[in-house]
């Protein structure tokens, strides 16, 4: 854990210049707000954003009026997330810590959110029946993922599946919309929600 933990803090200081990290583009930024604002219920909601990184997306969803709370691995991702969220004068709280093992309580989140995370676990099955318990009644689970072209990742119907062996039903929607990205793009990318 500790070498994934160092790649992390070495790439901390240059993640944010890829246009769907740094959400720095507004057409990009808004591009996300609009795909993932509908799927949170009305505000405010209790957010967990596992495997948050320099919290961008904690940023956009606490600009909404939402609870947010994310966790990463990496110390200085959550610095960046911690600095990123008060330059925008929010409200989120960040922590050091494992998307695996989040230090939140079973039922204290209405959404959890992971973005590019889930394939990059040693155990993700297994993680997936913890973040359902961190869910409320009609709580949800907000996946991004993807299968890129360096053949690294989930495959769509592979994390339908591994979250039906969680208990869940979920919806998949392919994410190839260049917005999103920045960029045209040619591997699948998917938004799963359950």
């Amino acid at each position: 854990m500790n070498e994934v933990r160092e790649f992390w803090d070495r790439h901390a200081a240059r993640f944010d210049e890829e246009p769907d990290h740094g959400l720095l583009d507004p057409a990009v930024r808004d591009a996300w707000a609009a795909l993932l604002l509908p799927l949170l219920p009305d505000g405010p909601a209790r957010v967990v954003d596992l495997g948050c990184g320099t919290g961008s997306l904690s940023v956009l969803l606490a600009r909404q009026g939402h609870h947010v709370r994310g966790v990463d691995l990496s110390g200085r991702m959550v610095a960046a997330a911690r600095a990123k969220a008060e330059a925008a004068g929010v409200d989120a709280e960040f922590v050091e810590g494992h998307a695996s093992q989040p230090p939140y309580e079973p039922g204290s989140a209405d959404v959890v959110l992971a973005r590019h995370v889930l394939w990059a676990l040693p155990d993700p099955a297994a993680a997936l029946k913890l973040w359902a318990g961190l869910l409320g009644p009609g709580g949800r689970m907000v996946l991004v993922e993807g299968r890129w072209s360096t053949g690294a990742g989930l495959r769509a119907d592979e994390c339908l599946r591994l979250v039906r062996n969680a208990g869940r039903e979920g919806e998949v929607t392919l994410l190839d919309d260049a917005a999103l990205w920045g960029r045209e793009i040619d591997d699948e990318r998917y938004l799963l929600v359950s």
